[in-house]
């Protein structure tokens, strides 16, 4: 491995181009109507399936904040492999846009002080829920370091806890204009597109509350596929401990916009959190 432990992409070529100039083209081409003036958020959520169906509403919603220097990156473990709370504090990342440094020194930091996060690499090997997301980061701010952290865990308490160590630690940090928080998550998965986007609008309407309680409350009684709801718990608890008040819905698309198939869908949502 030399001197640093590099990343190599996982899944370029299957969920986003595998060079630069077509990859930097698609994220143009989603850029067309995007606003103009950039907002300051504490936090984001962004969907994380392959760019032709979910690239619009992720890139739509990253162009509306500021994404800072310094991200935590926070996604559901699909593959199964590595720890509940599996963080990497040191190395880099690299897709076709370059390679990203981990910020070691905040990843440490948060290695430290929580008796939950555990060093894996082991499980962001194969996982896609955070490497989607990267090169729309370069894309927007190709100074970016990050702190990624993937999650297996369905605890509510050790989530909630995590967050709160996030949002505490950043702020004992002084951190707290220099970080943007990004939770990893697709919205309901395989069913008909009115009833996935009546679940979604249930679960979207929770987080826009600020509410993970209320979140969590309609996953469980209403039986919403979706997910990284872990992930956003963390995201929510975090961003109210760092002082967030409000957050809104970017876009919100299905797979029907891009497929024409309207019998099972997959959802996606973009949300901002200032």
């Amino acid at each position: 491995m030399g001197k640093i432990n590099l990343r190599a992409p996982a899944v370029a070529g299957m969920f986003y181009p595998a060079s630069s100039r077509p990859l930097k083209s698609q994220i143009e081409a989603f850029m067309e109507g995007a606003p103009a003036r950039k907002a300051e958020a504490i936090a984001c959520m962004l969907p994380h399936a392959g760019y032709m169906y979910s690239g619009n509403v992720a890139v739509k919603t990253l162009s509306r904040i500021t994404v800072k220097n310094k991200v935590i990156l926070i996604g559901p473990n699909h593959t199964g492999t590595g720890s509940s709370f599996s963080i990497v504090t040191k190395g880099a990342w690299e897709t076709p846009l370059g390679k990203t440094e981990i910020d070691t020194v905040l990843a440490s930091r948060l290695l430290k002080t929580s008796t939950l996060l555990k060093e894996d690499e082991s499980a962001h090997e194969r996982e896609h829920s955070l490497e989607v997301e990267l090169p729309l980061l370069q894309y927007f701010n190709p100074a970016v370091s990050i702190v990624p952290i993937a999650v297996m865990s369905s605890e509510v308490q050790d989530l909630k806890n995590t967050g709160s160590l996030i949002g505490e630690t950043i702020k004992e940090a002084g951190l707290a204009k220099e970080v943007l928080i990004v939770a990893s998550s697709d919205m309901t998965h395989y069913e008909p597109d009115r009833q996935a986007r009546e679940k979604d609008r249930q679960a979207i309407e929770a987080i826009c509350r600020l509410d993970e309680d209320r979140l969590i409350e309609r996953i469980m009684t209403l039986g919403i596929t979706m997910c990284g709801w872990a992930p956003v718990v963390i995201m929510l608890t975090a961003a109210k401990k760092l002082g967030a008040t409000s957050a809104a819905l970017s876009l919100y698309q299905t797979s029907a916009e891009t497929t024409g198939d309207e019998e099972s869908v997959v959802g996606y949502a973009g949300i901002t959190v200032q």
